[in-house]
């Protein structure tokens, strides 16, 4: 046998044993994420039910085909009058989360003079409270047929006076927002109290530094909007929601975006 034959076949069984090296050794230094394979992950949600949310925001979402979370309250009016919209909506993959029926606030105990009497959440019991977030749950899966969804907490109240309502509701989702403005770590998060980001007045510049804080700190990012392009005082210009929406495109290798109920239950599958 000459040498140039085993030197060849040296080399041949060397290549066939590196093609059987596992890919675990061979990939051991790819970071994927812990975001499901990405770095963050973002949640766009909206409040209220609004008419700009299916005629300013769907269209923009569907263009780059991404998820939103939509927080409606049932006794909305864009609600009850276009309920065959909200529907086409979920149908489309968005969802529906609950924001309770009438949007009950705590009013005298907070000093919120805009809050009617009706719609004090001081006057109410806790089982009144989660009554009606039950019925609210009710409503919206007549619409899209969901036995799983998540709530968000009107004004980012969690009890009626002095009692909490946070144990009662967590039979009921699969997580909960608040209000509080921060980044939310998986290793460390609240699933029953997530923070947020509220946007009110805030320009695309601002909004899209966030998204690149939360890539960098590899945290969750959940956006909070009410008016966009108008119909409600806590508002942002549809232009700069449209560019936040093109910016989380863009950096879609980095990013996660998904509804709330389904990042809820990733947190919950990574937690086992």
């Amino acid at each position: 046998m000459s040498l140039l034959f085993r030197v060849l076949m040296l080399f041949t069984l060397f290549a066939l044993l590196m093609c059987g090296k596992p890919n675990s050794d061979i990939n051991e230094d790819v970071d994927l994420g812990i975001w499901n394979g990405k770095k963050s992950a973002i949640a766009l949600t909206y409040d209220d039910g609004l008419h700009v949310h299916l005629d300013n925001v769907r269209p923009v979402l569907d263009a780059y085909d991404l998820k939103a979370t939509f927080y409606v309250h049932t006794d909305s009016d864009s609600f009850k009058k276009r309920s065959s919209e909200w529907k086409a909506l979920a149908d489309h993959g968005h969802e529906l989360g609950n924001h309770t029926v009438f949007h009950p606030c705590a009013g005298k105990s907070k000093e919120r003079d805009w809050v009617s009497a009706d719609n004090d959440l001081d006057n109410y019991s806790k089982d009144e409270i989660i009554n009606e977030i039950t019925k609210a749950s009710e409503a919206l899966s007549a619409i899209d047929g969901k036995s799983e969804r998540t709530f968000a907490y009107t004004c980012g109240d969690t009890s009626v006076l002095d009692t909490s309502f946070v144990e009662g509701i967590k039979g009921l989702f699969t997580a909960a927002r608040g209000v509080n403005r921060d980044f939310d770590e998986l290793e460390s998060l609240d699933i029953y109290h997530l923070n947020t980001h509220s946007m009110a007045g805030h320009d695309a510049a601002h909004m899209k530094a966030l998204v690149d804080k939360a890539i960098e700190q590899e945290r969750l990012l959940v956006f909070l909007f009410h008016g966009v392009g108008g119909e409600h005082d806590l508002n942002v210009e549809k232009e700069d929601h449209d560019e936040l929406v093109r910016y989380i495109k863009q950096r879609e290798d980095d990013i996660w975006v998904s509804t709330l109920v389904d990042i809820s239950s990733f947190i919950g599958e990574s937690s086992l």
